[in-house]
């Protein structure tokens, strides 16, 4: 058998075990859990807003932008 030729095939059968294989090991799924109180989480007071950054600089000119082109 050439295996130059079947790579192809070979190479779709090792994926096709390999994808059955980790089926096959995975755990049980875990049964569906509800949960038993509905619970919100507030930010804490002290914490302050989010920060933003703003970048302020000027253009770059033509003869600028050739120079890092």
């Amino acid at each position: 058998m050439n295996v130059a030729k079947n790579m192809e095939v070979i190479a779709v059968a090792a994926a096709i075990l390999l994808g059955a294989s980790c089926y096959a090991t995975a755990p049980a799924a875990p049964a569906l859990q509800v949960a038993s109180s509905t619970v919100t989480l507030a930010a804490p007071a002290d914490k302050a807003a989010m920060h933003v950054v703003v970048v302020k600089a000027k253009r770059l000119s033509a003869t600028e932008k050739a120079r890092f082109a």
